[in-house]
């Protein structure tokens, strides 16, 4: 809708500042062709736009004009509500800051949005946690948040999995990433990841550091995960599943690209499996629903168990429990 696109054209040179006729198309996804006519009834309006030409050219609002309009439809103003975090917001000690800020922008929206606003809050909650993960201690979250926003460098003693397990590291902290619960700070200069929980001591250095130019948080947590998935499945098996019976995760996802049905319904497929110790476990909840065909060892391995357990539970308790 055209009125909505000047709206955002508005709202993107007030909050970005200078921008070219092709970043303004390529964030609004239409021609640069439109822009310009946009534009043009923009500075009709009457409001004080200015382009110019030249290689650090581009469009401009009037330095130190503001506007009041939002243009927040129904469905935005439902969303802002709704993405709301109380509770990693606490975590940083912005729990209060988020509060008063929701408030405010409460109180000016229209009577019929504040509606909204209010009936999309009263019906719908976000919990970013997990189930059956017991609270993780960040009590140095808000110093890693505060040295994230001011660009210092900390100075930690770190628990790792491997030996050593405590090792003291400088880092100059990037951003952090809140992921199921848990927190992460991304520092460099690698850059790398670390969970905060697992900072045993911190201290604030008076070092500052220049946080990498284009550095965009998103994108690398984006090639993180994706990376960490791929070393976290290194290994393979195959496995027949019986009709009615679906794996999750990445397992799942390469049933239904790879998987063969037969006549009688099972499904054949490879699917990716961190260790034979979690493909072990997590194969033996699925009980005859699953057959692992490849690898051999894991197969003897499951059948090993199965042997146990049908010797354990195929005579009655001895007197006593004993």
């Amino acid at each position: 809708m055209k009125s909505s696109r000047l709206v955002s054209i508005l709202l993107l040179l007030q909050t970005r500042g200078r921008m070219t006729a092709a970043q303004l198309a390529a964030e609004l996804e239409v021609s640069v062709r439109t822009v310009y006519r946009d534009t043009e009834a923009l500075a009709a309006a009457g409001v004080p736009l200015y382009g110019d030409a030249g290689h650090a050219g581009g469009y401009r609002l009037l330095d130190g004009y503001r506007t009041r309009l939002t243009g927040l439809t129904a469905e935005e103003a439902e969303a802002l509500f709704l993405a709301g975090a109380p509770g990693p917001a606490a975590q940083l000690g912005l729990g209060a800051v988020l509060a008063a800020a929701q408030l405010k922008v409460r109180a000016a929206l229209p009577a019929e949005l504040r509606a909204h606003a209010d009936r999309v809050g009263g019906r719908f909650h976000l919990d970013a946690t997990g189930w059956y993960a017991d609270p993780e201690d960040t009590r140095f979250l808000p110093e890693v948040a505060d040295a994230v926003w001011n660009g210092r460098v900390l100075e930690v003693t770190y628990r790792r999995w491997r030996e050593p397990t405590d090792v003291r590291r400088r880092l100059e902290p990037y951003g952090l990433v809140l992921k199921a619960g848990r927190w992460y700070v991304v520092a460099g200069p690698a850059p790398r990841t670390f969970r905060v929980a697992k900072i045993l001591e911190l201290t604030v250095s008076g070092e500052e550091f220049t946080r990498p130019e284009g550095f965009d948080l998103a994108a690398h947590w984006a090639v993180y995960q994706r990376d960490f998935l791929a070393r976290l499945h290194r290994a393979e098996a195959v496995v027949r599943l019986e009709p009615g019976v679906a794996l999750t995760g990445p397992a799942g996802v390469a049933v239904r690209a790879n998987g063969r049905t037969d006549a009688a319904g099972r499904t054949v497929a490879t699917v990716p499996v961190e260790s034979l110790d979690d493909a072990h476990d997590e194969f033996l909840r699925l009980g005859t629903g699953i057959e692992v065909l490849e690898p051999p060892e894991l197969r003897a391995r499951l059948a090993a168990t199965v042997g146990e357990l049908a010797g354990r539970y195929g005579n009655p308790p001895a007197p006593g429990g004993d």
